[in-house]
C-alpha cells in the first residue's frame, strides 16, 4: 500500500470521518488521532480495555428473559450474505462490538440502518435459546437461506458466523469436548487446526454443527454453550483466552481446561484431562468410552491376526492376510488435487 501511495494517515482519517458522519449525519465535528508508539499504544489499549469492561459489565445485569426485543445486525452481509447476528442481552455480537444496548441505541438512532429491533417472540425452546420472531427475522433477512437458529448451542440450528468474530468454538469428537481458539492465537489447536482453518470452516453466514464464531462477552455469559454443557464442556483454549474470561470460568473447572502450555496433540490432550479429572472424563465413562478391553493373551492374539480376513482396498497386496485397524486416530488432509483424466 505505502508503495502504490499510501503513505499517509490523513487519506484513512478523512475516510474515516467521512464514513461517521454519513453514517450518524448528526455528527457536526470529528476528530482522528493515530498513535504510533509502541509504548503509548500498550497504556492506551490496557485503558480501553477498562472502558469496555465498565459497559460490559452494565449489560451483564440484564437476562434475556426480562426483555421482549431482541435486535439483528446485517452489517456483515457485504462478505456474508446469510449471516444475521442476533444480540441479546446475554448474547453479545459476535464481533464484540455491540451490546444489547448498543444494538438499541443504534436503531433508535437510525431506523433505516443495518441494526434493527426483532420482537422475540414466543420462546420455543429456553434451554437451547430459540424464539419464534427471531426465526422469523433471520429467515427474512437471510433471504430464506437460514430458516431457524439456536442461540445457545453449537449444534443443530448454530447462530451463524460472519467473519469478524472474536473466537470460535470447535467439536472434538475425539474427546467429545470443545476448543476455543482466538483470532490472535498463531499456533495449532491439539487436533492441528489453526484459527485460520477453524474460521474458514464456519464463517460466510453458514450453520455448521460443533462450528461456532463468538465473541468474548460471550464466554462471560451464562447462556455461553447453554445447551450443550457450558464451560463444562470446554477442554482446551489458549492461555490468554482463558486469562481475559477467568473470573466466568466455574472454579471448579478452572484448571482443568488444558492450554497450549499443557498439552500440544489428542493424546496429551486425552491424558491431560484425565489427570486432572475434568467433568468431560465423567461423560466418557457414561459413553462407555473408557471401557477397558479384556486383555488378550499372546498366543490368542497371534492366532486372531493370522485368521483375520484381508480388508485392504482392491489393488493394493494383501501380506499374509493381515488386517490393519487405526483406533482413535485423526487423518487430516492439507491438499487434495484433483485431475480430470487426459483425452487421448
Amino acid at each position: 500500500s505505502f508503495q502504490k501511495g499510501l503513505n499517509s494517515f490523513i487519506y484513512i482519517g478523512k475516510v474515516l470521518i467521512r464514513l461517521f458522519k454519513s453514517e450518524m449525519p448528526f455528527i457536526e465535528k470529528i476528530q482522528v488521532t493515530f498513535i504510533t508508539d509502541p509504548e503509548k499504544v500498550k497504556e492506551m489499549y490496557q485503558e480501553a480495555l477498562k472502558i469496555y469492561e465498565a459497559r460490559d459489565a452494565r449489560a451483564r445485569g440484564l437476562k434475556d428473559e426480562e426483555v421482549d426485543t431482541f435486535y439483528g445486525c446485517t452489517l456483515c452481509q457485504s462478505f456474508a450474505p446469510t449471516h444475521v447476528c442476533v444480540i441479546t442481552p446475554q448474547r453479545f455480537s459476535n464481533c464484540g462490538a455491540i451490546s444489547w444496548f448498543d444494538a438499541r441505541a443504534a436503531a433508535r438512532v437510525d431506523p433505516k440502518g443495518p441494526i434493527f429491533p426483532i420482537p422475540k417472540g414466543e420462546c420455543l425452546d429456553p434451554e437451547k435459546g430459540e424464539y419464534e420472531g427471531v426465526n422469523k427475522v433471520v429467515r427474512e433477512k437471510s433471504l430464506g437461506a437460514i430458516e431457524r437458529v439456536w442461540l445457545y448451542t453449537a449444534f443443530g440450528y448454530p447462530h451463524t458466523s460472519c467473519g469478524c468474530f472474536e473466537a470460535a468454538t470447535f467439536y472434538m469428537p475425539e474427546v467429545d469436548g470443545f476448543g476455543i481458539v482466538h483470532r490472535g492465537f498463531r499456533g495449532e489447536t491439539p487436533n492441528g487446526l489453526t484459527f485460520v482453518a477453524v474460521a474458514d470452516a464456519t464463517a460466510g453466514g453458514r450453520q455448521v454443527d460443533g462450528f461456532h464464531g463468538i465473541s468474548f462477552e460471550y464466554m462471560r455469559s451464562p447462556k455461553f454453550l447453554q445447551a450443550d454443557g457450558g464451560w463444562y464442556r470446554v477442554v482446551w483454549a489458549p492461555k490468554e483466552v482463558l486469562e481475559r474470561v477467568w473470573d466466568f470460568i466455574p472454579e471448579d473447572v478452572r484448571d482443568k481446561i488444558a492450554t497450549e502450555e499443557d498439552v500440544s496433540n489428542m493424546e496429551e490432550l486425552k491424558k491431560f484431562l484425565m489427570e486432572k479429572g475434568h467433568p468431560i472424563v465423567e461423560r466418557w465413562k457414561e459413553k462407555g468410552l473408557l471401557e477397558e478391553k479384556p486383555e488378550e493373551k499372546p498366543a490368542e492374539a497371534a492366532e486372531a491376526i493370522k485368521a483375520a480376513p484381508a480388508a485392504l482396498p482392491a489393488g493394493l497386496p494383501v501380506m499374509g492376510g493381515l488386517k490393519m485397524t487405526l483406533e482413535d486416530a485423526s487423518i487430516f488432509i492439507r491438499k487434495l488435487i484433483v485431475k480430470a483424466p487426459e483425452r487421448r
